[in-house]
């Protein structure tokens, strides 16, 4: 009888470090956990250590805004996201874990001229890459979303959008637990409450990290904190190019559900969304000042809601239910740093700005497949931290104007 009522972890209890591992991973958010998750899956490499110095999934992971998509402006960024995205379909079966992912479209609104080019541009590279991005019109917006105040009356009135259909929201934190359970169930472990204070570095090469509970030493090591990137790699004298700001969001009470498409304004610097419980999820750019302090502010909150007003102005009598801010990361060319560094056996996934979270599988994916095979994959060799050097920069600039 004890065992019919006998309750099941998500995950094991923390056992005590081991000297020794093949693998360890520094964060348990989305990255870590993916790339711990299918270098068992793919490879049948499971003894690994996901160190997390907070609680797993306290982090970015945790403080994310749920949209999913792929429609970039570069080759290299929306192949990339393609692939993501693809992955992220079929993750709930794989984990045998309702990842609620709805993908229900996706609007980025124009409100000039030189806002449609840009459209039109990111479409015709969507399209090559046979990724479902379009140009709209105020007719076909008014039956996406009528919802939308499609008058003349907001200050930027809606002129057309970049539609992508497959676009969608998944819930952050049943990503978060799918994939520390697979992982978990692998054999990879799981290590709490786990702060690296020292990498240790010899010929070229890392030996080991100093924690709060002891030194560990492993073959392979891998960075994936998101906001927390250059602290953690400056421990091994590896540098980047990467500056650290806060994204500010928060959602209103909740509401009968009606709107079903993602709203995303570059020109408002404001993006919308209703999560499956109701409340209206609204966002906006990174700060402009770089900070670890995680306070949100008025100003944010004020012309958020103005220019959410302008868009839904149904949504006047609504309250705040709650807001809070996240660390992001930010490269020069708003692309991602992926891959190998100077150090032989050291890999990061770093400089996300607002966008890991979209990256998860394709992220562990391809981590797993370098560390298996001691390869660079061809997807993610545009994305190396070599390219500041040979300038082979990938601007995301186009695709990044609002923070989703």
């Amino acid at each position: 009888m004890k065992d019919i009522f006998r309750v099941r972890r998500m995950w094991r209890p923390r056992s005590e470090l081991k000297k020794r591992y093949d693998v360890v991973i520094v964060g348990g958010g989305s990255h870590g956990l993916a790339t711990a998750y299918y270098l068992a899956k793919n490879h049948g490499i499971t003894n690994v250590a996901v160190l997390e110095q907070s609680y797993i999934g306290s982090g970015a992971a945790g403080r994310n805004t749920t949209i999913i998509r792929s429609n970039y402006r570069t080759p290299e960024g929306a192949e990339f996201y393609k692939r993501s995205v693809e992955l992220y379909e079929r993750l709930s079966g794989e984990l045998d874990f309702n990842l609620m992912f709805s993908q229900h479209g996706h609007l980025t609104l124009a409100h000039t001229d030189s806002s449609l080019r840009v459209m039109q541009e990111r479409a015709e590279v969507n399209q090559i890459l046979d990724i479902d991005s379009r140009v709209v019109y105020p007719e076909e917006i008014a039956r996406l979303c009528p919802q939308l105040d499609l008058s003349d009356t907001p200050t930027w009135p809606i002129m057309g959008a970049l539609y992508h259909a497959p676009g969608g929201i998944i819930r952050h934190d049943a990503v978060v637990w799918g994939l520390a359970r697979g992982a978990d169930r692998a054999g990879a472990e799981l290590h709490q409450n786990t702060t690296v204070t020292g990498i240790e570095t010899d010929g070229g090469r890392v030996t080991a990290v100093q924690t709060n509970r002891g030194r560990v030493e492993a073959d392979v090591f891998i960075s994936a904190t998101a906001g927390w990137s250059t602290l953690v790699c400056g421990m091994a004298g590896v540098r980047l190019p990467i500056t650290t700001h806060i994204l500010q969001a928060f959602v209103t009470e909740p509401v009968k559900p009606f709107l079903d498409v993602i709203i995303v304004s570059a020109q408002m610097h404001v993006y919308v969304s209703q999560t499956d419980r109701g409340e209206f999820l609204i966002g906006a750019e990174i700060e402009p000042y770089t900070t670890y302090k995680s306070t949100g502010t008025f100003s944010f909150l004020e012309y958020s809601a103005r220019h959410v007003l302008e868009l839904f102005p149904q949504l006047e009598r609504l309250k705040v239910l709650r807001a809070w801010t996240g660390l992001c990361d930010l490269s020069p060319d708003y692309s991602p740093i992926l891959g190998a560094t100077e150090l032989e056996n050291f890999h990061l996934s770093a400089g996300w700005g607002t966008y890991g979270f979209k990256a998860a599988p394709i992220v562990g994916t391809t981590l797993a497949e370098l560390v298996a095979s001691g390869k660079t994959p061809t997807l993610i060799a545009p994305f190396a931290l070599e390219r500041f050097h040979s300038d082979t920069l990938v601007s995301e600039l186009a695709a990044a104007a609002v923070s989703h």
